[in-house]
């Protein structure tokens, strides 16, 4: 008997709409930081620097924050005090059966997007820059991705006459738009949305017949005197719009906020105008996978319903709570006026969640020496920063800004001493780099 001695699998193989998706935040330049980071570890004193600065996730404990103690305590009930939360967060009711328990946020997006893309005739209207999470689900699900640019001179805002434009362009094309991704506050571009721009986007909605997909996972992350967090669900309840009118669902998750619990993986997503039959099938398909863990359910309940005045860990909780958000507002700080006094660097004031999104521009010269090497200008300045001072950031075109532009994003999350320590040798490399190229 003969057997056949190649790969049972390959990547030519496997569904090639994996092979099509990039996700940056873990891409080369990363693999490229552990490479070094075990080259730190086998040979000390071999590379210019002591240690790799991590600055390209979001995952606060990873990078030293420390849990909040209630977080890893017990609690009551789980739907149920999630839905409380978002009542007493909001001021609309929310119902239990509205409420569906993830594995973070992740889970729940692409499961809305298994429910919602039947065929790449589908499309789906997401932000640029936009988090890749977005981009690959709907092509692992076979639809299409509709962007819709965001205004980077309006610090990252939303034009929707823009939005409009993307999607009558997108119909004459023959697709069906389906639904609208907003991201807010905003990843990578740590934009705030005003009152006025979720109100012109429920009326889109509405009119057009969307659904909203909100991401709201930042929630928590709001740095920013004269904005605050207002979920779509409130701004169009506030608007006289009900279940009948508009259909939202909202994703959150226990990765983020002051929280940090990347590792736990705890998420929920409320539905909202969605019929029964439709609910009915999306309990069918998240049966697939039985239960989200335990542990991640505890904790979004305990998130979305923490210590109030009175109970035994609320002064403790909110001493935690205040000295995280207060580091964390001075790392962004520190950071944004690092960039901005950084040559061809600009940078938007910083507004949310947990990342800064500057702009680079690069001489020429820098340019042409990433073509030879064939890659895009802002990859070919994240790795040189990467070899000269171990500080890891994600090039910006791994979340598609407007063509021609080049960004990184770098999140606030290393911790105070580790920023300020990092500050100084990201403007001495930047310095070099202007220096090699500008002529």
């Amino acid at each position: 008997m003969s057997y056949n001695h190649s790969p049972s699998i390959t990547a030519e193989t496997i569904n090639q709409k994996v092979r099509i998706f990039t996700y940056e935040p873990c891409g080369e330049i990363v693999r490229h930081a552990r490479r070094l980071e075990k080259e730190i570890y086998e040979n000390p004193g071999s590379l210019p620097f002591q240690e790799i600065i991590y600055c390209n996730l979001g995952n606060p404990q990873a990078l030293g924050q420390r849990p909040i103690n209630f977080f890893r305590e017990g609690v009551r009930g789980l739907r149920e005090a999630v839905a409380d939360g978002i009542a007493a967060r909001d001021g609309f009711p929310s119902k239990p059966d509205n409420i569906f328990l993830t594995d973070g946020a992740s889970s729940a997006i692409n499961m809305m997007m298994q429910i919602l893309i039947r065929s790449h005739e589908d499309g789906i209207l997401c932000p640029l820059p936009e988090y890749p999470l977005y981009s690959a689900s709907i092509i692992l699900h076979g639809g299409t991705m509709v962007p819709y640019n965001l205004t980077e001179d309006s610090i990252w805002g939303l034009e929707i006459f823009e939005v409009k434009r993307c999607l009558e362009d997108a119909r004459a094309s023959g697709l069906t738009i389906r639904a609208m991704v907003v991201i807010n506050p905003g990843n990578p571009t740590g934009q705030v949305l005003s009152i006025t721009n979720q109100e012109e986007i429920v009326e889109f909605c509405r009119k057009e017949g969307l659904v909203i997909l909100a991401d709201e996972v930042y929630q928590e992350n709001v740095y920013t005197e004269n904005k605050r967090f207002n979920s779509f669900k409130k701004v169009a309840r506030s608007l006289g719009y009900d279940h009948h009118d508009l259909s939202i669902v909202s994703f959150h998750s226990v990765s983020m906020g002051y929280y940090g619990e990347c590792g736990r993986r705890g998420g929920y997503m409320e539905i909202c105008g969605f019929g029964d039959d439709v609910i009915d099938e999306m309990y069918k398909l998240a049966s697939l996978t039985i239960c989200p863990n335990i542990a991640g359910q505890i904790l979004i309940s305990l998130v979305m319903d923490p210590p109030k005045l009175g109970d035994e860990a609320f002064e403790i909780f909110m001493v935690e709570k205040e000295e995280t958000y207060s580091s964390l507002l001075k790392c962004a700080k520190a950071l944004q006026k690092a960039f901005s006094g950084l040559e061809g660097v600009s940078c938007n004031k910083f507004e949310g969640a947990m990342y800064l999104f500057p702009r680079l521009r690069l001489p020429q010269a820098a340019i042409k020496a990433a073509q030879l090497e064939g890659v895009s200008p802002d990859v070919f300045y994240a790795h040189r920063l990467l070899d000269a001072t171990g500080i890891a950031v994600v090039p910006g075109s791994g979340f598609h800004p407007v063509s021609g532009t080049s960004h990184i994003r770098c999140t606030i999350l290393p911790g105070e001493e580790t920023i300020t320590a990092m500050v100084p040798s990201l403007q001495a490399f930047h310095e070099a780099f202007m220096d090699e190229f500008r002529g």
